[in-house]
């Protein structure tokens, strides 16, 4: 019972910091996402017209499902290892560690942060989506289910980071160098389909791409790759990192030193 206290607490801190910095939160997205319908959407869209490999699917309503994730990726994970780097600066986390709080409560509890906050998030896209493009979802549970898994695989590779940060700059070298361009890589803005065999083999090396397309097949119900093969990667990679983050948490790394 103290356990389950202790994680609501701690999940509580989480979410309501998402709202107490909405306009670093919540603002950004939307800007960014609006901008992205104008200049892709809106004026290179049309000239593209229909999507090779989905019939009958416009431009910008290819984009939408890959503007979600792109969103629903980068605020989860940026969402649990800031705050997670921010307990250690403000000497926040030592609190909690000297706690009778066991580590799965406090793995959960800063992960349910970047979950909420990819939840959000992707309603703010879709809701500025709205102004741009009629939006039709084809599997609306199978469309929640995909984003809470993709955000808690996030949240926790964020997680992984703050325990490793030792400084500011830490937090942003993982999303800088490898992780936007994997997401920008991985089929956000345009269908393998076009590209040439080579590139396509190479861009199936890219683990996003079979997240997005996971997704893509869940809100519009066609994808240029097994949907299967999105869902087992996501499953897969979540319980791997969850398990190395558990264990740093066990051995105190990052958060004992």
């Amino acid at each position: 019972m103290i356990n389950l206290r202790a994680l609501i607490t701690l999940s509580n801190y989480q979410v309501r910091r998402i709202f107490r910095i909405w306009i670093q939160t919540i603002v950004p997205p939307a800007i960014t996402t609006a901008l992205y319908f104008l200049i892709f959407g809106q004026l290179i869209g049309r000239r593209i017209g229909e999507m090779p490999g989905y019939e009958g699917l416009s431009y910008i309503e290819f984009m939408v499902p890959g503007l979600i994730m792109l969103s629903v990726i980068t605020n989860a994970y940026g969402n649990v290892a800031s705050g997670f780097y921010g307990a250690k600066f403000q000497k926040a986390l030592e609190e909690i560690i000297i706690s009778p709080m066991p580590n799965w409560a406090v793995l959960l509890g800063f992960i349910s942060g970047g979950i909420v906050r990819g939840f959000i998030v992707g309603l703010v896209v879709i809701f500025v989506s709205i102004f741009f493009v009629q939006i039709t979802i084809d599997n609306l549970l199978l469309t929640i289910f995909s984003v809470f898994l993709t955000s808690l695989l996030f949240s926790v590779l964020g997680l992984i980071n703050g325990i490793f940060a030792k400084n500011f700059d830490d937090i942003s070298i993982v999303p800088t160098f490898i992780l936007t361009p994997l997401i920008y890589l991985g089929g956000i803005f345009y269908s393998i389909e076009i590209l040439t065999s080579e590139w396509q083999f190479i861009s199936k090396l890219n683990p996003i791409l079979y997240i997005v397309n996971f997704f893509r097949f869940a809100m519009l119900g066609s994808s240029e790759i097994d949907p299967m093969q999105g869902f087992v990667l996501i499953l897969f990679f979540t319980f791997l990192f969850s398990v190395i983050a558990y264990t740093l948490l066990v051995r105190g790394v990052g958060t004992k030193e």
